[in-house]
């Protein structure tokens, strides 16, 4: 069999499995690579070359950079300024989309998104709009941000050192911006004036409370002389119930333990905070004789006795958990839920929602499999999912990309547990403007990076990564932090799938696709081709990741401009243009995911906007390509 003969089964296998979903798309890139060694179509010797590909060390770079702007606080200030937009919501669409369009240009598009994200959810809370009305153009803002540069994202980092195998001299760093700018404004007018319109409106998803209901299913059972769970420990009251019901707090002689650090036993007269719905309320009640609620005198007494000391008790009260000194702001608004019981959140923990990213840990496993609370210190509250919360048992739920998670946790490892677990955090998200000094000194190490890049001095990995070293050396982003910016399945991804797109050349695939568009459209116009290349790699990236989509498409591209005798450069362009074009779908690009649970966005509903803008940038796009890289 031929080799380009497999080079095609293998990516269409590859693609399927893309769409499919069941695996990751790391794994699946990284098993086309194995089986294209094993194959003979790449050369064992050569399969992990793609790890020190300049453009997976830029890419890396870039991450580590966007995260040090975030720690020394440069986009907070920026975040503050948009907080004051007022309740105007074509003003809120403007500062958010063009605050994200300009980050995106200059930072990787996703980590734009996911510093916005929260901000976006507090306006949308504060002043009481429907949450899908910001956040799904604040998405296609971060795509079209990132086509004016060449770190804005990662297929334009591809095609830049792809064209450097074709001719010889990759794309700068500005080599982008007059067409990418063009669109980039194009497409955010499209979006405050007309595109919002066409978004479905969601509402009542701002608040915590709305969107899981809490106040609903927070409960206070209380352990009686005659209750079965007399001297259990919390561990062994779920392993009884055979539940993951979470309970966030344990009240004994008016002293409150947070839930994961109560060690030791359970004693008659000890309340217990629990969220639960009236299932899990049953069990707990038939298996533990735990009793639901307290008697009318005796919460009448202790709100009574509460009262005049309030302040007191605030200062004296003690937290087994490791963590201290909870935000004022945040206590006082969780001291009462709707009902007026007492709010589940104890001193020391914090309520948190956050959104299940692309490449989380959680994805497809269970709470039971990732041992939320013994690993990870976290108690799972509930689960949203489409906009809606999930009345299913917690512990069947197996989590997918874009869920919305209710979590409490303590206050010193929150958002550690967080980024560990591959959550992105919504709300009640601080703005710390971070020291003065490292902003100026994150500024300034990065516009020398660009100076360097700008004047030829040095390549644009080099460069990147020389001041991503510096950030480090400084103090500006802590080493830890560093590493886990690094987004390890998409270096991965880029890793493995650049190997095979070159085995998609060398084995004659490319100029055999190639060929086979010119023989078909040997009586049509370039122009015709160009929008053809266009469609076909803005549709790929909305089925898979953009990031494979251009690594897919660069070789043909290259292959299509041969086959005319024209330049390669306008061909490479609308790769690099359609494959960051992700706007018809959630799964396209990790953007329009992270804001599919938080906005209540169903899977029918991105093309709703996302169709007249692909072609509006396809209009915009095509005349300013052929102006500025002519063939």
């Amino acid at each position: 069999m031929a080799d380009h003969t497999l080079v095609f089964i293998v990516l269409g296998l590859t693609l399927a499995a893309f769409v499919w979903g069941r695996f990751r798309f790391d794994l699946v890139a990284l098993s086309a690579l194995l089986a294209s060694v094993m194959l003979g179509l790449v050369p064992a010797d050569e399969a992990f070359f793609g790890f020190g590909h300049p453009a997976v060390i830029t890419v890396a770079a870039v991450l580590v950079l966007s995260r040090g702007f975030e720690r020394s606080g440069v986009v907070d200030v920026i975040a503050e300024q948009v907080l004051k937009v007022g309740d105007r919501l074509f003003l809120q669409l403007v500062a958010l989309t063009t605050t994200v369009v300009v980050l995106s240009g200059f930072m990787n598009n996703v980590g734009a998104l996911a510093l916005l994200l929260p901000v976006a959810m507090r306006l949308a809370r504060e002043h009481d709009t429907s949450p899908s009305l910001l956040l799904m153009p604040l998405a296609f803002g971060s795509l079209l941000g990132g086509l004016m540069t060449l770190i804005g994202t990662p297929p334009n980092i591809i095609i830049s050192t792809y064209r450097r195998s074709v001719t010889g001299d990759s794309f700068g760093m500005f080599s982008f911006f007059p067409v990418g700018a063009v669109v980039a404004l194009a497409g955010l007018a499209f979006i405050v004036l007309l595109g919002w319109r066409l978004v479905p409106r969601r509402a009542g998803k701002a608040s915590t409370e709305e969107m899981f209901d809490t106040a609903n299913y927070l409960v206070e059972l209380k352990v009686t002389e005659d209750s079965k769970a007399m001297g259990w420990t919390l561990r062994e009251l779920q392993r009884e119930v055979e539940e993951s019901v979470p309970v966030l707090a344990v009240v004994r002689d008016e002293r409150r333990w947070a839930g994961h650090a109560f060690l030791g036993t359970l004693k008659e007269g000890d309340i217990l905070l629990v969220e639960a719905g009236p299932e899990e309320m049953k069990l707990l009640e038939d298996k533990a004789g735990l009793r639901v609620g307290l008697d009318p005198e005796e919460q009448e007494a202790q709100e009574n006795a509460a009262q005049p000391e309030e302040s007191d008790a605030e200062a004296s009260r003690t937290d087994a958990g490791p963590a201290q000194g909870n935000d004022d702001r945040t206590s006082k608004e969780n001291k009462k839920s709707k009902s007026g019981k007492t709010s589940a959140d104890t001193e020391g923990l914090e309520l948190v929602e956050a959104v299940v990213r692309n490449d989380s840990m959680m994805i497809n496993r269970t709470v039971t499999q990732l041992r939320l609370q013994n690993q990870y210190g976290l108690h799972l509250i509930a689960v949203a999912r489409d906009g809606g919360r999930l009345k299913q048992r917690l512990r069947d739920i197996r989590f997918r990309a874009g869920d919305v998670l209710l979590l409490q946790g303590g206050e010193s490892n929150l958002s550690e547990s967080l980024a560990t677990l591959g959550c992105l955090p919504l709300a009640r998200r601080n703005l710390p403007l971070g020291q003065p000094r490292m902003l100026l000194v994150s500024l300034a190490v990065f516009g020398v990076a660009i100076l360097a890049m700008l004047m030829d001095l040095l390549p644009a990995a080099v460069a990147l990564s020389a001041a991503a070293l510096v950030s480090l050396l400084v103090g500006v982003l802590p080493l830890r932090e560093a590493y886990q910016a690094v987004d390890g399945p998409v270096i991965v991804l880029l890793a493995a799938m650049l190997p095979v797109g070159q085995a998609l050349e060398t084995s004659g695939g490319a100029a055999l696709v190639a060929e086979s568009l010119v023989m078909a459209g040997e009586q049509w116009p370039v122009l015709l081709l160009l929008i053809g290349l266009f469609l076909i790699s803005m549709l790929l990236s909305n089925v898979i990741n953009n990031a494979a989509a251009a690594l897919l498409m660069a070789p043909i591209a290259a292959s299509l401009a041969d086959g005319f005798g024209a330049s390669a450069d306008p061909f490479l362009m609308v790769v690099a243009v359609s494959a960051s074009c992700a706007f018809l779908t959630p799964i396209g690009h990790q953007s329009n995911t992270l804001v599919m649970g938080p906005g209540g966005y169903r899977f029918g509903d991105y093309w709703r906007m996302g169709l007249p803008l692909s072609l509006l940038v396809l209009a915009v796009a095509m005349p300013m390509i052929l102006l500025v890289w002519p063939l």
